[in-house]
């Protein structure tokens, strides 16, 4: 049975890659930060499961806590397979560079590109000495064209650095059988983050090229296609899900 580290997988996009996964078979091990009550009413809902899954709380901008997560993985189930590194700080608020405490910028990078790190330094082990692995990271929409996104320089700093880790990764591991891959989730808010593709239809967006939003399951879908043991062929890719909407500039004058 194949195992999955899901960051920040009680909730939102990483909720539905979590339930993918599970659906299709998978174990796995649910970091969350600090919302216990997400937490209990996943383990109600996810009863008929629980002896595949297991919730570890801890903060992927802190070292320490990465180690406890990997560590519990390894202790539980024995292997890890595939790991989705669904974390990572946002700052909702619009706000230049200047304007940045030096807190908030550490927290986009530790948070978006640190982290991955640690993990990394964690899991390949584990995945070379089993010939197979899949790494998912997060990106935004053309992450890896390097573009500038006025209101968001520390969290597209740390993305697009991610974007040439991902990469860098792809090529150092693909002897090993380890592949990693970024995803680039579109426009995907509120309620639509837990959502399926047909409720997404129904409700529309006119925004969208498509007509509809993006949803946690398009991401979902996408995450549980790259790990297929026959998705080896692609690594080092950076792919969008965004519906044809031009995300970064939409709101540039």
């Amino acid at each position: 049975m194949r195992h999955a580290i899901v960051t920040a997988g009680s909730k939102g996009l990483g909720k539905k890659v979590t339930e993918q996964l599970i659906k299709q078979g998978c174990s796995v091990t649910v970091n969350y930060r600090s919302d216990e009550h997400a937490v209990s009413k996943l383990k109600q809902e996810w009863e008929i499961y629980e002896d595949r899954i297991q919730y570890i709380k801890g903060d992927v901008t802190k070292k320490e806590d990465i180690s406890h997560i990997c560590e519990s993985a390894l202790n539980q189930f024995g292997r890890i397979d595939y790991l989705i590194n669904n974390a990572g700080p946002y700052i909702f608020k619009r706000k230049k560079l200047a304007d940045y405490e030096d807190h908030e910028w550490y927290e986009m990078i530790d948070g978006n590109l640190s982290s991955v790190y640690h993990f990394l330094k964690c899991t390949i082990p584990v995945m070379r000495k089993n010939g197979f692995g899949r790494i998912i990271t997060y990106g935004f929409q053309d992450a890896e064209y390097t573009p500038g996104w006025v209101y968001r320089s520390a969290f597209s700093a740390a993305k697009v650095g991610l974007v040439s880790l991902t990469k860098t990764i792809a090529l150092e591991e693909a002897e090993h059988g380890i592949t990693a891959n970024m995803v680039c989730p579109g426009n995907i808010v509120g309620e639509m983050k837990e959502a399926g593709i047909e409720e997404a239809r129904i409700v529309g967006d006119r925004d969208t090229p498509i007509g509809r939003s993006g949803t946690g399951e398009d991401i979902a879908r996408l995450i549980a296609f790259l790990c297929e043991k026959n998705s080896d062929m692609i690594t080092g890719s950076i792919i969008s899900a965004t519906g044809g909407l031009d995300v970064i500039n939409r709101h540039r004058k």
